[in-house]
């Protein structure tokens, strides 16, 4: 099981610890918006998620413990903080590591979690969306038979589509109008039948 942050250049992690140290609403979402910004000071991201700043400072922290941020130079009197990767990560289960698959489930369900608020949020949303937005928005349903190199080969796929538009959170990448954009997808089998 991978779940994936960003798709260029990952860092794969398969550390029951480290996991466990994103297996938190508000440290995944500080996560989230340091790869949206880049840089951001603990009062940016209190007023961003509406936490407090000691709290913000707290997770903040524990993310730099476990390697996944670190501090930026200083802006005056600031002091922001910045992801070590630009590339995100993956969480994979080792078999050979001791509590990486529980690991990896405890996160994969949080962060699942996470993504389907933002999605009902958004649907919700809808009807104050102009035409387009509401066109280009898409709930995707689907079922087939699949070996595991199959679904697999069809999750790089789906990832190396995605790919394409990574360079853009740079603002000149983006065409005019350009919003984030985000995609949730899960690819699953059923238990083996009798």
């Amino acid at each position: 099981m991978v779940v994936p942050m960003a798709t260029e250049e990952r860092e794969l992690i398969n550390d029951p610890e480290r996991i466990r140290a994103l297996s938190h609403p508000l440290r995944l979402r500080l996560l989230d918006l340091l790869g949206e910004h880049g840089e951001l000071t603990a009062t940016q991201c209190a007023e961003l998620t509406g936490e407090s700043v000691a709290s913000c400072s707290f997770h903040l922290r524990m993310l730099e413990k476990y390697g996944f941020i670190e501090r930026a130079p200083s802006r005056g009197r600031e002091k922001p903080w910045k992801p070590v990767s630009r590339g995100g990560y993956a969480t994979g289960i080792d078999p050979d590591v001791p509590g990486s698959i529980q690991a990896t489930v405890e996160l994969a369900r949080l962060t699942f979690q996470q993504r389907a608020e933002r999605l009902w949020a958004a649907i919700e949303r809808l009807d104050q969306e102009p035409p387009e937005w509401m066109e280009a928005t898409h709930l995707m349903n689907s079922s087939m038979w699949a070996t595991a190199e199959e679904a697999s080969a069809l999750a790089d796929e789906i990832m190396e589509l995605f790919s394409r538009f990574e360079r853009r959170d740079d603002p000149a990448e983006r065409p005019p109008g350009a919003r984030r954009v985000r995609l949730m997808a899960t690819i699953h089998s059923e238990p083996p039948e009798d």
